[in-house]
C-alpha cells in the first residue's frame, strides 16, 4: 500500500479556467508510484480540500485513470458555471507489491 496528496489546481489567484470558466473542464495529474506494483492495484480517491463559489452549483466529478503498475493520472472534472478555486486530492493504492525473496525470471 501505498498514499498521497496532491494539489490539483489553484485557479482562483490566477483566475484560470476552473474558477472563470463555464462548460466542460478537466485537469489532469500525473501520479507515479515510488515502486511498481506487481500488477495495477485499486486506486482510491477522496477530496483532501475543495475551495468552491457558492453563487452556482457545486459539481465534480473525481476519477482514476489510466491506472498501472507504474502510477496513475487524477482526473477533475467540473461543467456548466460551477466555480471551483483550489482542488486537493487524496489517495491510496492497494496492490501486491515484490517482496526481497521472490524469485524473479527476466
Amino acid at each position: 500500500m501505498t498514499s498521497g496528496s496532491m494539489l490539483m489546481f489553484s485557479a482562483f489567484e490566477e483566475g484560470g479556467p476552473m474558477w472563470s470558466g463555464e462548460g466542460p473542464r478537466l485537469e489532469t495529474r500525473l501520479v507515479p508510484f515510488d515502486e511498481p506494483f506487481v500488477e495495477p492495484p485499486v486506486v482510491h480517491l477522496s477530496m483532501g480540500m475543495w475551495d468552491i463559489g457558492v453563487s452556482a452549483n457545486q459539481r465534480a466529478d473525481l476519477r482514476a485513470a489510466d491506472v498501472t503498475r507504474d502510477g496513475f493520472k487524477i482526473e477533475f472534472r467540473t461543467w456548466g458555471d460551477t466555480q471551483v478555486a483550489r482542488v486537493r486530492v487524496t489517495w491510496m493504492a492497494i496492490g501486491p507489491v515484490r517482496h526481497l525473496d521472490d524469485f524473479n525470471v527476466d
